[in-house]
């Protein structure tokens, strides 16, 4: 295969297939990290390490590490390969980030030390292709849209007759100003009356204390709270709910774990009497907070406890420092209230010419077209009852109702659970 010319020497690559080989790597992995602007939560050890504990089963690691001449690790590449099946009876295996399949990561990335974006696409590219025999279709699925190494990726792959695929995918995140005054002012002047007012009222009827889980022994209570006032909400709504899975709960447990030990957890509790009446779990890097899943006790829903509980998080992450809270990926909606701007991750899905993954890629993508067709042209309440009986079937057949559009993947759905 002829390399592409780059700017730098050609990386050598080596690849991870247990976890003990992670953990190994895992300081050269930080390193890279620490020198990456664009790094996330999602894309350290923290976060993969345990995701592939509790999700990883039927999966088979397939990490690519790249390195210079001096040995320096430059990029990592963290990938799995799931097999699939399409049609009921045709296998296909799908190569997708290690942490994507549980509908709980977002911002997953390809980090690449700069300069050395070109020489990791077309080392990774190389390497995709001498492993053909593993793998039909590549599913990189919420990569930020600034990320280097995959907008490098995905030139490479234009200039090549591979089969390509990108799409949008909505989500959303509040820019915090420097103090708690500014940010007062984006506000509604219903929402800045009604944050003093809520506050007030439960502060009247109950003894509030509002805290952040700093110590290991709150944290099982804290986290039991969590997934005891998340699961109330959707069982009511007849949904089995993200919490429902033990291999949930264990991985929120081990990654709380690590966050806590390194003070980036937030996970934040609102009790009323001494009992929990809603809970935010969300933890930071750098200035950044990224706001994953929350419970409130619906026998409080008067009461708004969600409501004064964000209001209260917020204010304490403008005073130290904090300027974007992420509501990570879907749509606005509710969250512009609170000032969250509207933005987008990008799903990149390709194939090797000629094969089962091209084949699929491009069905998809017909099918798509005609469903975007049929969305243009049909008036919205027959739109609406043609989606709600499509979502009644994949529920009689197995599948989730919040599987990722266009993905092959039959997933648990991730509920980020923001009912204020």
């Amino acid at each position: 295969m002829r390399t592409e010319p780059t700017s730098v020497p050609p990386l050598e690559v080596r690849t991870y297939r247990t976890i003990e080989e992670l953990h190994a790597l895992q300081p050269a992995w930080e390193d890279l990290l620490a020198a990456y602007p664009a790094a996330t939560t999602f894309s350290t050890p923290d976060w993969l390490i345990p995701w592939w504990r509790s999700f990883g089963k039927a999966q088979q690691l397939m990490v690519a590490g790249f390195y210079d001449s001096a040995s320096r690790l430059c990029a990592l590449a963290p990938l799995a390969v799931t097999s699939l099946r399409i049609a009921k009876t045709v296998p296909l295996r799908v190569l997708r980030f290690m942490g994507d399949g549980s509908k709980d990561s977002d911002n997953l990335d390809l980090p690449v030390r700069a300069g050395f974006e070109e020489a990791f696409a077309a080392a990774l590219l190389a390497l995709l292709e001498s492993r053909r025999g593993l793998w039909d279709l590549c599913e990189l699925s919420t990569l930020p849209p600034h990320s280097p190494g995959a907008k490098t990726l995905h030139q490479l792959l234009q200039k090549k007759t591979w089969a390509t695929n990108s799409r949008q995918q909505p989500a959303s995140a509040i820019p915090l100003p420097a103090t708690w005054e500014e940010y007062l002012a984006q506000l509604s002047g219903e929402d800045q009356k009604n944050l003093t007012r809520y506050s007030k009222r439960l502060e009247r009827h109950y003894s509030v204390h509002i805290y952040r889980c700093e110590q290991e022994s709150q944290l099982r209570r804290c986290l039991e709270s969590l997934f005891e006032l998340h699961q109330a909400r959707w069982n009511s709504a007849g949904e089995p709910g993200s919490f429902g899975s033990r291999d949930r709960r264990d991985f929120y447990y081990e990654l709380s774990c690590s966050l806590l030990r390194r003070n980036s957890l937030d996970l934040w509790v609102l009790e009323l009497n001494g009992a929990v009446a809603a809970v935010q779990f969300g933890f930071r890097y750098g200035n950044r907070l990224f706001q994953l899943q929350e419970g409130n006790n619906p026998q409080h829903a008067p009461d708004r406890v969600g409501f004064v509980l964000r209001g209260h998080v917020i204010r304490e992450l403008i005073a130290q420092g904090v300027r974007t809270y992420d509501f990570l990926g879907g749509e606005s909606g509710y969250k512009a209230r609170w000032g969250a701007k509207g933005g987008y991750y990008i799903n990149l899905r390709f194939a090797r010419p000629f094969t089962l993954g091209a084949a699929y890629l491009q069905s998809s993508l017909q099918a798509r077209a005609a469903k975007d067709w049929l969305r243009r042209i049909l008036p919205q309440p027959v739109w609406r009852n043609l989606h709600n009986l499509n979502v009644s079937l994949h529920r009689a057949s197995g599948k989730s109702s919040r599987d990722r559009a266009g993905s092959p993947s039959t997933l648990v759905g991730k509920a980020k659970d923001n009912a204020e």
